[in-house]
C-alpha cells in the first residue's frame, strides 16, 4: 500500500483537500486528540470516507491502496470513476448521495469532546495487524477510553459467543476473562448482550484491561440494556469502532464489526454459539486470518452449544478449558506452557510391577488365599510371591491369616 503521505505536494494537496478544512498537515505519529492543532486533510478525509462508506468496502479499500484519501474523497465530488474493479458509476453516485450535510471538523470535535480520538494508518496507535484484512480494512478507528489500541492489542485475546446464552456459558466467559485479565491478557469483545457482556465484565471485576469493538458510533450506548457496562469500558479499558459518531447498528454492521475482533487479537474464544451463530464468524475470520481459534466444550443437550462442538469436531478450532491452555496457544513460544493435568498420585501407584502385579492377586475376602493360588493369579514363581507379600506386609498393604494371605481392611 502507497502511504498517503506520498502525495502529500502541492498537486495532490490543493483541490483535493477542498471543503476538507485547513491544509495543514500533520505527519503520522502526532497525537490525534491533540484540540490545539488543526486537523490534517488526511485524516478528515478519512473520516468523510467512514460516513461515505460502510465497514469493510473493498472498493473504498482499492481506491485508498493507489491515492490517499484527499484525493477519493475529490474523485468522489468530482464525479471520476477510477478504473478499478468493483467501481462503477451506480456505486459512485451511491457515495455520492451521502456528502451533502458532511462536517468531519464537527464529528472529530464530538468524539474529542467525549474523551475520545480518530487514529488512522500511520498513527503511532494504529495496530499493523489490521492490514491482514487487505482491502477490507478499516479507513480509520474511533476510540474512546484510555491506552495505545495497538499496544493493548499485542497480547489480547477475543471472547465471543451466544447473544442468548446458558448459565453456564456466562460463567464460563466471566471465569476465563478473568483468569486471562489477571494473566495479563486483554479481553476483545463486541459488548453484546451474553456472551460479550460476561466477558468484559469478568475482565472489570479483576481490574483488568478489556476492549469492546462496536457495531455503532462510540458515542452510542447498543444494546441500552448494557449502557452502564459501556461506559465502565469506556473509564476502565477501550471503545472502539469503524462507525462515525452517532451512527446505530444494522444486521450486516454486526457481521462486519466481527472481522475487526478477529484481526485484532491473537486468537478468538468461542465459549457458546449455536450451528448459525454470528459468533462462528468471528471464528472463521480468525481461523482465515491465521490467528487461533478456540472452542470451550458445552453440554452435548445444548443447542447453544451444538456450533462450538461442530467447529472443534471439523478441526478448526482447539479445545480449551482454562486461561492457561489459551495462552499457551497464544502466548510466546515454551514460556506460557499450561500445567499437564493428571489424576493424584496414590501410594500404589508407586510400586514396582511385580509387587503390584501380586498386590491385585490378593482377595479382598476374609479368609484370603495360598500362596500357590496367588502364584497362579499374578503368574509368578511361588517363592517370588512369597517375598513380594512379605513386602506388601510391610507397606501395611496385606496381611497373613494362617497359610493365606489377604487384605488388611483400612478405616
Amino acid at each position: 500500500m502507497r502511504h498517503p503521505q506520498a502525495h502529500s505536494g502541492a498537486g495532490a494537496g490543493a483541490g483535493a483537500g477542498a471543503g476538507l478544512g485547513p491544509q495543514l498537515r500533520i505527519g503520522p505519529g502526532t497525537d490525534p486528540t491533540d484540540a490545539t492543532a488543526a486537523p490534517d486533510p488526511e485524516r478528515l478525509a478519512r473520516v468523510v470516507l467512514s460516513r461515505l462508506s460502510e465497514p469493510g468496502d473493498a472498493v473504498v479499500g482499492r481506491w485508498l491502496g493507489r491515492l490517499p484519501a484527499v484525493d477519493v474523497v475529490q474523485a468522489i465530488r468530482d464525479g471520476t470513476v477510477p478504473d478499478h474493479p468493483g467501481l462503477d458509476s451506480a456505486r459512485l453516485a451511491g457515495y455520492q448521495a451521502r456528502l451533502p450535510g458532511l462536517d468531519p471538523e464537527m464529528d472529530l470535535k464530538r468524539v474529542r469532546l467525549a474523551g475520545g480520538r480518530f487514529i488512522i494508518p500511520g498513527d503511532t496507535e494504529w495496530p499493523s495487524q489490521l492490514h491482514d484484512l487487505g482491502d477490507g480494512r478499516p479507513i480509520g478507528l474511533w476510540t474512546i477510553g484510555t491506552g495505545s489500541l495497538r499496544l493493548l492489542a499485542l497480547r489480547s485475546v477475543a471472547m465471543v459467543g451466544s447473544r442468548a446464552c446458558t448459565a453456564y456459558g456466562a460463567h464460563v466467559a466471566g471465569e476465563l476473562s478473568a483468569q486471562l485479565a489477571e494473566r495479563g491478557w486483554v479481553v476483545v469483545s463486541g459488548a453484546a448482550y451474553g456472551i460479550d457482556a460476561a466477558a468484559h465484565r469478568g475482565a472489570l471485576a479483576v481490574g483488568g484491561m478489556t476492549v469492546a469493538v462496536l457495531a455503532c458510533g462510540v458515542d452510542v450506548a447498543y444494546p441500552k440494556g448494557n449502557a452502564e457496562l459501556i461506559r465502565r469500558i469506556g473509564v476502565q479499558g477501550l471503545l472502539v469502532s469503524e462507525l462515525p459518531p452517532g451512527e446505530h447498528p444494522n444486521r450486516f454492521r454486526f457481521v462486519l464489526r466481527n472481522r475487526v475482533i478477529a484481526a485484532l487479537t491473537r486468537g478468538t474464544v468461542v465459549v457458546e454459539a449455536a450451528v448459525r451463530s454470528g459468533a462462528l464468524s468471528t471464528a472463521r475470520r480468525a481461523r482465515d486470518l491465521n490467528r487461533h481459534t478456540m472452542g470451550v466444550a458445552g453440554p452435548v443437550t445444548s443447542e447453544l452449544s451444538a456450533g462450538v462442538h461442530a467447529l472443534i469436531r471439523s478441526g478448526a478450532a482447539a479445545l480449551v478449558t482454562d486461561a492457561a491452555e489459551i495462552t499457551e496457544l497464544i502466548g510466546a513460544i515454551g514460556d506460557d506452557l499450561a500445567p499437564q493435568r493428571s489424576g493424584p498420585v496414590l501410594p500404589r501407584d508407586l510400586l514396582e510391577p511385580p509387587v503390584a502385579r501380586v498386590l491385585e492377586a490378593v482377595p479382598a475376602t476374609a479368609e484370603g488365599a495360598p500362596v500357590e493360588r496367588l502364584a497362579r493369579q499374578s503368574g509368578l514363581p511361588p517363592d517370588e510371591v512369597l517375598q513380594r507379600l512379605y513386602e506388601l506386609g510391610s507397606l501395611g498393604y496385606v496381611e497373613r491369616h494362617g497359610a493365606h494371605w489377604r487384605m488388611v481392611r483400612r478405616r
